[in-house]
């Protein structure tokens, strides 16, 4: 069954494309599209139409056309919700990277991080075939992009970034290094006029239905329970549990390592991780939104 998902993939791809133009058709109607709005909360179904929108592109590996046809699509949306966007391109291992930032807002600057590559190749199980990365990479992505649909940035007193890393997860395949776009971000912050950051909050794989996200070894505690007080307040204690199970080599550390506060939200308890069964259906709306109300009810400080 996972020997041809780019059929699959196409099916679901022409599958969302009509849902897409039904739902234009709905807003035309009303006045237009949907945009950021101050009395907007996060929504976990609309967040998961992100995941099969990043799947439907296929395996979105560094350098392929996939991969950049996901960036393209990221920043096609944050213009359209009124972010501000800007491209960080390099070359490594003779392959084109693309980091992607976004920033809207004033005040203390929070970076909020996701990586949007995929693995090249499967662990043990296929390693021929590269991994779809539903949960591991789209979820992530899946959540900044209906947080900049609908955080209220004027009213959380903060300028907000928004981090799509690229080439996070060619670990270990054919000389790569993990975690290559955040640690080429971290080291040339600033240089293009970006404000210090006061907290760093990256989230991997955190779409899993069956969701577990522990306290992380190497990220801040202060702001790790912060953020776990808020989730267990808004009723995902059970999902969101403040126990530290995982510690993690992940695109924060490099954050860390400059000596801001930083958290990874991560939930590494998927039994799928860099295997060729990392699709769409394991994901969950319920769990995006989990994460995502949480992060949006700390930035905003209500």
């Amino acid at each position: 069954m996972e020997s041809t998902p780019q059929l699959h993939s196409a099916d679901r791809r022409a599958t969302y494309l009509l849902l897409l133009s039904l739902l234009g058709i709905v807003l035309c109607a009303c006045g237009g599209r949907p945009a950021a709005h101050p009395t907007a909360t996060f929504d976990g179904d609309t967040a998961n139409t992100w995941v099969a929108a990043q799947c439907d592109l296929g395996y979105r590996s560094p350098g392929t056309d996939a991969n950049r046809q996901a960036g393209d699509m990221f920043l096609e949306e944050l213009s359209s919700l009124g972010w501000t966007t800007s491209e960080q391109t390099f070359t490594y291992m003779d392959t084109p990277v693309r980091n992607i930032l976004a920033w809207k807002g004033e005040g203390d600057a929070v970076l909020l991080g996701a990586h949007y590559d995929t693995r090249p190749s499967a662990d043990e199980e296929n390693p021929t075939v590269p991994v779809m990365g539903a949960n591991d990479g789209a979820s992530g992505v899946a959540v900044l992009l209906e947080l900049a649909r609908v955080l209220d940035v004027d009213a959380s007193g903060h300028q907000v970034y928004l981090a799509f890393f690229d080439a996070e997860d060619s670990g270990r395949l054919n000389g790569w290094a993990w975690i290559v776009g955040s640690a080429y971000m971290a080291e040339h912050w600033g240089e293009g006029g970006e404000t210090a950051l006061s907290a760093m909050v990256l989230v991997d794989m955190i779409g899993d239905a069956d969701q577990q996200v522990y306290y992380e070894g190497n990220s801040n505690r202060s702001l790790s329970a912060t953020l776990w007080a808020i989730a267990k307040d808004l009723g995902y204690g059970e999902r969101i549990i403040p126990e530290v199970r995982h510690t993690m080599l992940d695109d924060h550390i490099p954050f860390a390592q400059k000596g801001i506060p930083a958290v990874d939200m991560i939930d590494f308890d998927y039994p799928y991780w860099h295997t060729t069964q990392d699709t769409a259906d394991k994901v969950s709306g319920e769990s995006l939104e989990a994460i995502g109300r949480t992060l949006e009810v700390w930035l905003e400080g209500r």
